[in-house]
């Protein structure tokens, strides 16, 4: 059981999420477009959310800044989320702006709140799941897609639901949280999407 709920913690991990949200945008919307913005989006996303982030760890592994891929330990949180912020922000004014696509740039604005709402709560001393961040991020990206579009995209978020409760019981069995963190991750990264569909949906 607990090598199946760290498979599961790899496997739904946070970094993913933008390159979800991303992917899922180009599977469900009912515009064309070419493959050169779809390149033009999906390339540099996958290197400034995923490569990037996985060479800055082992950076502040070998500084002694941080221990492991989940970042257990709440003082190892501080300097990968603020890192992460920025990513997403180059995302949001340097990636985007060339392929403009409304949904795709607010997504990217939840997500960068969410990360700063997350980062917030580490100074105030409260810990907050990522993993749940992400997850209800991307539930709430795929329900609003599924309005914006009238397209029934009922199975991908019956999974995605599926998803969260998977990644929850991981976490909390490997004790990495408990149910205030996950509940408070999970809404976290769910209103950050709600709030912004008023300028899209």
């Amino acid at each position: 059981m607990r090598s199946l709920s760290v498979f599961l913690s790899y496997l739904f991990h946070p970094l993913l999420i933008p390159m979800a949200g991303t992917l899922s945008y180009f599977l469900v919307t009912p515009k064309y477009s070419p493959l050169e913005e779809q390149g033009g989006n999906l390339l540099p996303i996958f290197i400034l959310t995923i490569v990037i982030p996985v060479i800055t760890f082992l950076i502040l592994r070998n500084l002694g800044l941080a221990s492991s891929v989940f970042l257990t330990p709440s003082r190892e949180r501080f300097y990968p989320l603020l890192i992460s912020i920025g990513l997403l922000m180059m995302v949001l004014f340097k990636v985007i702006p060339n392929n403009y696509t409304a949904e795709l740039y607010y997504y990217f604005v939840g997500l960068i709140a969410a990360t700063a709402a997350c980062l917030l709560a580490l100074i105030l001393k409260v810990r907050c799941s990522l993993h749940m961040m992400g997850l209800g991020s991307l539930l709430m990206y795929l329900i609003a897609l599924s309005i914006h579009f009238e397209i029934n995209i009922t199975i991908a978020i019956s999974v995605c639901t599926l998803i969260c409760g998977l990644a929850a019981s991981a976490r909390i069995y490997l004790k990495a949280h408990n149910k205030a963190e996950i509940a408070i991750g999970f809404m976290i990264g769910f209103l950050s999407q709600l709030m912004t569909i008023k300028y899209w949906l």
